[in-house]
């Protein structure tokens, strides 16, 4: 039986990208062209195409404005889960204000989607060394898995240390499933194949042989993600470094078709549906020992 692999999406416009948040400040994104609903509901369409479904994280600010969009993707069949309300990163804020944005998503995902909201993914990964509070207070809110880490070393985010496969957390007053972005482990060091600009700048083939090690090498599930303007090459350009428009732009136009061929490769489901198979096999193999 083929591995299921949790497929991600984190719902977010192109403005609310962290790389850009020097020049696209906040009080400006109602005055930008939104482009998400289109997006989202192309890879809706891919999805259903596939006959696949996954986690949506999505951003309460997009989920307070497009409610409806909120709607579509829970009547697709997909987990709807948390990406904040606001974007901010989780280490610039304090635990109080960690707890207050994610109280808000959470209203505004369930009012719009009528269910509760479990599951969370920090905007960028930033759940990082200085900001691993932030487990406790998801734990006290009543999540029970968490998208947040990125095992390896980054620019803005990452700890290289970090247990790179999904495991249970034991916090305060309860615990956590952390799924962290996925990698494999070469060189003495954990390289990225899980998804997002890492999807994008290397050839799809480093994706395939990166999923493939895990689910036949390792017998893990990968965790994939993207975001819903990762398929759209027309959307506007942004000012920002160099740097950055080169991870943001890179390969756009590639991004489409190389999922296609990634869901065709591939097991893919929600979060949930991937944990519940991991408990189930765990159960069975204690029920034979």
């Amino acid at each position: 039986m083929a591995i299921l692999n949790a497929l991600t999406v984190d719902v977010e416009d192109y403005f609310h990208v962290s790389a850009f948040a020097a020049d696209v400040k906040r009080h400006h994104w109602e005055a930008l062209e939104s482009r998400v609903c289109a997006n989202t509901d192309r890879l809706l369409d891919i999805f259903s195409e596939a006959g696949v479904t996954g986690t949506f994280f999505v951003l309460g600010w997009v989920a307070e404005r497009f409610p409806a969009l909120v709607r579509r993707i829970q009547a697709g069949g997909h987990e709807i889960a948390s990406h904040s309300y606001a974007h901010e990163l989780v280490y610039d804020l304090t635990p109080e204000q960690f707890r207050d944005d994610l109280r808000r998503a959470a209203r505004v995902l369930e009012d719009a989607a009528g269910v509760a909201v479990r599951g969370y993914r920090a905007p960028s990964y930033s759940i990082t060394e200085p900001s691993l509070w932030a487990f406790d207070v998801l734990v006290s809110e009543g999540y029970t898995f968490d998208s947040s880490v990125y095992p390896i070393r980054h620019d803005r985010y990452g700890i290289p240390d970090f247990e790179r496969l999904p495991h249970r957390l034991e916090r305060h007053g309860g615990e956590l499933w952390e799924l962290p972005g996925s990698t494999v482990r070469r060189l003495g060091m954990n390289l990225p194949i899980g998804g997002g600009g890492y999807f994008r700048q290397f050839p799809y083939a480093w994706t395939r042989a990166g999923i493939r090690a895990l689910n036949d090498g390792e017998q893990q599930p990968a965790v994939f993600y993207l975001h819903p303007w990762e398929i759209d090459p027309d959307q506007p350009r942004m000012h920002g470094s160099a740097l950055s428009r080169f991870r943001h732009y890179r390969n756009l136009d590639k991004t489409e078709a190389r999922l296609r061929r990634l869901l065709a490769d591939f097991a893919f489901a929600p979060i949930a549906d991937v944990l519940r198979t991991r408990q189930g096999a765990a159960a069975r193999r204690e029920a034979v020992n």
